[in-house]
């Protein structure tokens, strides 16, 4: 009994309640130029997706539901940033980057909760594709606003159980010694490495979320533009082809800078070169994919360009 309890004592006192985040760089000179840098990303990152989303919600023309699940996708990137770039950019006037163990909980539970549901926001909005092309006159009647709403609490849904289940499975290890994360926000990867307990189980969550969400969500993407593109063929007309297929390009675009730097992040081997490499790929991911995502939507899409039109008319007459 005396036994059990100096060993509780001394688990106790060793138990780590910090983690030290070593960011993209240890160099002052470095940081001060990179705090500008990220600073504007950020602050583009709000204006782009707050802008989209205020463009669709005062545009009646835009009350559909691929602006509708892309206006959702727009509030997913602006709190998956806030996870993430705030603390980056602190970070940058910080000598010292430590994270307390709640906070870096916290963080990652967010982070993963809204890198979760986009995936199933992804799928959805491929799946809205694939009936608007493949069953225009059953296109009313499929995709109701009351689906529209279940997709979208079903992503919201899946995603902060899904979170929820990681963020416990990780952060219930036992941490004892090394609490230094060489990155700039709270990698699940990095930091079940650091358990002294027996990750197993914690490992085998990850894997298993990372198939059913991750790869199922790509899947029906995947399944989805490849009915599409059986549909674009038969259409006789090149007008009508160009147009559903102008329609689907930003979305692939978008999977494809998405899946394709997440696959690159979490398949390449430990080494010291991979960390460097998964720093560059962690900005890509959680930093300039947030900023890009808008900007790749409305680049081609007429609509949104009209309405952006018709909004700055009314704005220049309320205010000449």
């Amino acid at each position: 009994m005396t036994l059990t309890m100096s060993m509780e004592r001394n688990r106790n006192e060793t138990s780590v309640s910090t983690f030290v985040l070593l960011g993209l760089s240890d160099e002052k000179e470095v940081q001060r130029v990179l705090f500008p840098v990220f600073l504007g990303i950020y602050l583009m990152t709000l204006i782009w997706n707050l802008g989209l989303i205020i463009v669709i919600r005062m545009n009646s023309h835009l009350h559909t539901p691929m602006y509708f699940f892309l206006s959702f996708l727009s509030f997913l990137d602006i709190c998956y940033s806030s996870s993430n770039s705030p603390r980056m950019l602190s970070d940058f006037l910080k000598d010292e980057k430590n994270i307390s163990f709640i906070a870096c909980a916290t963080q990652y539970f967010i982070g993963c909760w809204m890198g979760q549901a986009e995936c199933c926001i992804l799928a959805t909005m491929a799946y809205d594709r694939f009936v608007g092309i493949g069953r225009p006159l059953q296109y009313s009647s499929i995709m109701a606003p009351g689906l529209c709403h279940k997709l979208i609490a079903g992503a919201y849904g899946s995603g902060f159980l899904g979170s929820l289940v990681q963020t416990v499975s990780c952060f219930r290890l036992y941490y004892c010694g090394p609490n230094i994360i060489p990155n700039f926000y709270c990698d699940v990867t990095q930091i079940i490495s650091l358990s002294c307990s027996d990750s197993h189980i914690s490992q085998m969550i990850l894997s298993l979320e990372s198939i059913f969400v991750g790869f199922g969500s790509f899947l029906v993407i995947i399944l989805s533009h490849a009915i599409i593109v059986a549909s674009i063929l038969k259409l006789s007309s090149i007008k009508g082809s160009a147009k559903a297929f102008n329609t689907c390009a930003s979305h692939l675009v978008v999977v494809t800078i998405f899946y394709s730097t997440s696959l690159f992040m979490y398949l390449h081997p430990n080494s010291s070169h991979s960390k460097k490499q998964n720093k560059v790929l962690s900005v890509f991911y959680v930093i300039l994919i947030p900023m890009l995502n808008p900007v790749i939507y409305s680049f081609r899409n007429k609509e949104i360009k009209e309405a952006l039109k018709r909004m700055t008319k009314r704005v220049t007459h309320l205010f000449p």
